[in-house]
């Protein structure tokens, strides 16, 4: 059902006018100035944006796995700009927000992984600025950061990783729409910390909420409004199941949206499939490391993840 309400959201607005009518509505509730001229001037550009990123995200999922992180990454940053433009509708307002935002490191022929490669931020470009307008991460959680944690903070990579690592990263602690939050009490040990501290570091994250401590396994929250899928971490949405999850330990703790995840994954991958081809043939083809599994998942899982999520994001805004 959830997905559907996004899907059928989507056909909604693939005409200018409906367009413009919800760029216009968008810009009304954010206090823009000529909310009736900018929705107007960039109706057709919104229009394009998401038809071009739906169309590179089709065929990415049609297309040999070599060039399946090129059309998702492209398919993503044509959603993302999409969704900028109900909130900034001057973007681009300058030259350097059209760069990518991060850069990589010179991979390593010999020994080199994948998931302990790193990705580096940059103060300026797509990567900050829509972390900032559409997630509201002002200040990003981390200005490097390995492939293995981003992966890490996937829901829909937890079973992988707990084949692999004979343990999951994440933990179920509820579902969409209910209003109750359960965590293992073993929490508390992997955080080195107290039930009543671990309950106050939550409450930095969520509204409103009442703890129950009486149960020696379980601590239980409830939230005066339940979680959404638009939450940032360290509150990770798995979409197929409707549930939510949380990081079992401090180490793979984030306070980041799983989108930015997915672009730093996505252009880290873009990035090897075209310029180090040699790496990136001899994983497809020999199989050698369990980067493999790992890769060959998050292109599934990312294939219809990000367009449900910015889908989301794009409803939310109609129905606010």
């Amino acid at each position: 059902m959830f997905q559907q309400d996004i899907s059928n959201f989507l056909v909604y607005l693939k005409s200018a006018h409906t367009s413009q009518k919800y760029l216009k509505n968008c810009y009304i509730q954010n206090q823009i100035q000529d909310p009736e001229k900018r929705s107007y001037q960039n109706c057709y550009r919104f229009l394009y944006y998401l038809e071009h990123g739906q169309a590179f995200y089709q065929s990415g999922i049609k297309s040999d796995i070599v060039i399946k992180p090129i059309l998702f990454f492209y398919g993503m940053v044509h959603l993302l700009k999409a969704c900028l433009l109900t909130k900034r509708p001057d973007y681009p307002e300058n030259t350097a927000m059209l760069s990518h935002g991060v850069s990589t490191r010179k991979l390593k022929k010999q020994q080199y992984a994948f998931l302990n490669d790193e990705i580096k931020i940059q103060h300026k470009g797509l990567f900050p600025y829509f972390s900032k307008y559409l997630f509201e991460v002002n200040q990003l959680p981390f200005q490097k950061i390995n492939m293995n944690q981003l992966l890490a903070a996937i829901p829909e990579l937890n079973d992988l990783f707990m084949h692999h690592r004979g343990s999951g990263k994440l933990t179920k602690i509820g579902y969409l729409k209910e209003s109750i939050l359960t965590f293992d009490s073993s929490l508390l040990d992997s955080y080195h910390i107290t039930e009543t501290n671990f309950i106050n570091k939550l409450t930095n994250y969520l509204v409103g909420i009442e703890s129950n401590l009486n149960d020696k396994d379980k601590i239980m929250i409830t939230l005066s409004k339940p979680l959404s899928p638009s939450s940032k971490g360290p509150f990770f949405f798995h979409a197929s199941e409707e549930a939510f999850y949380f990081p079992k330990s401090r180490h793979y703790f984030s306070t980041s949206h799983e989108v930015m995840n997915h672009y730093l994954l996505l252009y880290n991958l873009s990035m090897i499939s075209r310029y180090e081809t040699e790496w990136w043939g001899d994983l497809l083809h020999t199989l050698p490391t369990e980067d493999y599994p790992f890769i060959q998942q998050f292109l599934t899982v990312t294939s219809t993840k990000v367009p449900t999520l910015l889908g989301y994001f794009l409803l939310k805004q109609h129905k606010d």
